[in-house]
């Protein structure tokens, strides 16, 4: 009876960090967050059992409240896990941007995709006088830059709708604000496997990315941004040399493309 007991209790525990991690998944993918019943319709349980976990998540900063409302997101603490997981991920990356780097004479960035915007986790400099940076931790829009493009070409096309804002805003006069169009870039940009921006978020500014996929399964996207003046006419050289050193990664994490 009491070895019924235990698998009775293992069973029942490891239903509910299942039903934890359900809810998480689903918050990751609304990033607005969504409310106490909404979670329940999206991951098929009972109000009062998701009120449960979603309490215990909060006691440990899995979660938090959006407003007084009542709405709920992904908390701080998930922040802080996933942080742990790019500098992992930065540390093994890291020598392929090194090489990237050098053999096309330009910066080369390494972002990921955070709360509907693609954050920059590391960077090589290229020695320009002329150069185009971003310091680690910036945010940039999804819309108009090249690892942005690259993430969104890489993910279903629901969860690209719900990241994409009704009005695209224009930073350039070069910047795509209609969904439609945006979104015929991103099919032509899959079957080339590089996307570009140019001068779309900052004038005189041009760049090429791509995404990469850890063991994981997590996605990263890296991007060569540069000046205008040195990307055109260089586009594919710098777009095949982006994919070779995709491709190196794939190996080394033993990822088949």
């Amino acid at each position: 009876m009491n070895n019924d007991n235990q698998i009775q209790n293992k069973t029942s525990s490891v239903q509910v960090i299942s039903r934890a991690a359900n809810i998480l998944r689903t918050l990751r993918d609304h990033p607005k967050g969504l409310s106490l019943s909404q979670i329940a319709k999206e991951v098929g349980l009972a109000r009062s059992t998701v009120q449960r976990i979603v309490y215990t998540l909060e006691q440990e900063n899995f979660v938090a409240q959006v407003s007084a409302s009542g709405g709920i997101r992904l908390g701080p603490e998930i922040a802080m896990l996933a942080a742990a997981v790019h500098s992992d991920l930065r540390e093994e990356i890291r020598p392929f941007l090194i090489q990237l780097s050098k053999e096309v004479n330009e910066t080369v960035d390494l972002s990921v995709l955070d709360n509907g915007k693609v954050l920059f986790v590391d960077q090589i400099i290229a020695p320009h006088p002329l150069q185009a940076t971003s310091q680690p931790g910036a945010a940039f829009p999804l819309h108009c830059t090249a690892n942005g493009k690259a993430i969104l070409a890489s993910l279903p096309i629901t969860e690209v709708e719900n990241l994409l804002p009704e009005q695209l805003t224009k930073y350039t006069d070069t910047t795509i604000t209609n969904r439609n169009e945006l979104l015929k870039e991103l099919e032509a940009a899959r079957k080339e496997g590089v996307t570009y921006a140019r001068e779309e978020h900052i004038h005189g500014i041009c760049a090429v990315g791509a995404v990469v996929f850890d063991r994981m399964k997590n996605l990263s996207a890296i991007s060569i941004p540069l000046p205008t003046t040195r990307f055109y006419g260089n586009e594919e050289k710098l777009a095949t040399a982006l994919r070779k050193t995709c491709q190196q990664i794939h190996q080394h994490f033993e990822i088949e493309k």
